[in-house]
């Protein structure tokens, strides 16, 4: 069974592991520069790395980030960034349950809406997004990157 709660300090080395399904690329060498951005991700109140796990083994992960606002009775929006499935653990509705408590935590928060982009524009993806509940038609979305 999927157990789904945050990611907690000593969850970084399975997340890294994870991240190496998100663009193909090697597990890196866990550095000063990650022990620090890791420490501060994990005081954020405002950043959520929510994560599935079974047996012990994260499989899934998503990224929640709270930002606070003043537009819309001053009530904060959400984004979603890498969302993430281990390649041998996908199809099993996972990432699905990960978005849904993702959703739960904005609404506890408070959040009016949440965002997500994705870089796939393979069909499946797409609909796979639609079906979690995210349209692509309310917003477009314009990327710059630095």
């Amino acid at each position: 069974m999927l157990e789904i709660r945050e990611c907690r300090a000593e969850d970084l080395s399975g997340l890294l592991e994870l991240y190496s399904h998100l663009h193909d690329d090697p597990v890196p060498v866990i550095s000063d520069r990650i022990l620090t951005t890791w420490e501060n991700i994990i005081k954020d109140e405002n950043h959520h790395i929510i994560a599935g796990f079974i047996d012990g083994a994260m499989v899934s992960s998503c990224v929640l980030n709270v930002i606070p606002n003043l537009t819309h009775n001053q009530r904060p929006y959400a984004v979603i960034e890498n969302v993430i499935t281990d390649t041998n653990a996908r199809g099993r509705g996972y990432a699905s349950a990960i978005l849904e408590y993702a959703r739960q935590t904005a609404d506890k928060e408070g959040c009016y809406k949440i965002m997500l982009m994705t870089g796939s524009r393979k069909e499946s993806t797409l609909h796979f997004y639609e079906t979690a509940g995210y349209n692509r038609l309310d917003k477009t979305a314009f990327i710059q990157w630095l």
